[in-house]
């Protein structure tokens, strides 16, 4: 005997092959939710919407270009079965690598920089991944950099691929192919500035040509912290080595040219402080319930901060890329903040 289907449901709508599932973690990237900034937003003109990446299963709108860049090197043989996957990472990248590591049953091995929270490098061992520390006070050439030890490790590894995630133009492919089509659904066509934090270039870069092609209106900004070279270079053209200092900011800002920054589809840049983007990082979570990384808080200030760009027509999206769970040691604790003169 047949069973009964629910009234108003139309019979056979219970079989198995209905059900919804995701085969694996993987399948569940993308589709991240646009949240109304509101009280941080009230003296913007602008509707002020954030793509909140930290939905992602690695929390971050790294595991994007992750798993795309680890597609792309199987497809043409650059990562065999069974290899090692190595890449220099701030946390969030290695992150999205690793997940794909295991579902795929690579390796992984993520080279840090010293700055980054201690967070970050126990979520990246609780993954199954290998962490070496180096140190970030050192030039990229340095040998003892966290850039020149990935690829040294990967020149002596058997059966290794160096991710470089700065360089590898999947990066940016991703964000072209994903990132930007959902904002340009999601606001209807209706965006007319994109506001990011600009690290290896990939999603600005992504985005930003995706958002362009649709509407050449479109002004796409980055926000670049103070002792990264990129505002100045975008402006003269000139890579200023005096522009490069040491700063706490996670995530955004270099002191190289990535090939995944793609200058021409960027409008401008505007520069946050370390202390504001830790302030705003803590306003976030207060004011807005949005329990966000470093980075996150320097975009927020960045808005603020172009506010006379924009008008009451405007709408405005802001990517956020990381979850606060990665900055509890740093920003969400206040010794640590009136340690570093960021908290009276």
């Amino acid at each position: 005997m047949q069973p009964q289907s629910p009234k108003g449901v139309k019979s056979g709508s219970y079989q198995e092959n209905k059900m919804e599932y995701a085969k694996n973690i993987l399948e569940t990237i993308g589709n991240t939710p646009l949240v109304k900034i509101n009280k941080l937003a009230e003296e913007i003109p602008a509707l002020v919407l954030a793509k909140y990446e930290t939905f992602n299963p690695g929390n971050s709108v790294k595991d994007r270009m992750a798993v795309k860049m680890i597609e792309d090197a199987e497809a043409d043989g650059r990562l065999k079965p069974g290899g090692t996957i190595i890449e220099g990472t701030s946390g969030n990248t290695g992150m999205g690598l690793a997940l794909a590591a295991i579902v795929k049953g690579y390796k992984m091995v993520c080279v840090m920089s010293d700055k980054q929270s201690k967070e970050k490098m126990d979520i990246l061992r609780a993954v199954g991944s290998e962490v070496i520390v180096c140190p970030t006070d050192v030039a990229p050439t340095d040998p003892r950099s966290y850039y020149s030890t990935s690829k040294r490790l990967a020149d002596e590894t058997p059966n290794s691929w160096y991710v470089n995630q700065y360089d590898n133009l999947s990066n940016t492919k991703a964000h072209y192919e994903s990132t930007g089509p959902e904002i340009w659904r999601q606001t209807n066509g209706k965006i007319t500035h994109f506001v990011v934090g600009v690290g290896t270039g990939g999603t600005i870069s992504g985005v930003g040509k995706y958002l362009k092609e649709q509407n050449p209106n479109i002004k796409v900004w980055g926000i670049d912290t103070y002792g990264s070279v990129f505002k100045k270079y975008h402006e003269t053209g000139i890579f200023d080595e005096n522009e490069i200092y040491p700063y706490v900011t996670e995530g955004i800002g270099e002191d190289i040219l990535p090939k995944n920054v793609n200058f021409d589809i960027i409008d401008g840049f505007t520069k946050v402080t370390d202390k504001d983007a830790a302030v705003y990082t803590q306003k976030l979570a207060r004011e807005e319930g949005m329990f966000l990384g470093n980075s996150a808080g320097a975009a927020m200030k960045g808005v603020l901060q172009l506010k006379e760009h924009f008008t009451k027509n405007d709408v405005v999206v802001v990517l956020f890329h990381d979850h606060g769970s990665r900055y509890v040691g740093k920003m969400f604790n206040n010794d640590w903040m009136k340690k570093m003169g960021y908290l009276e």
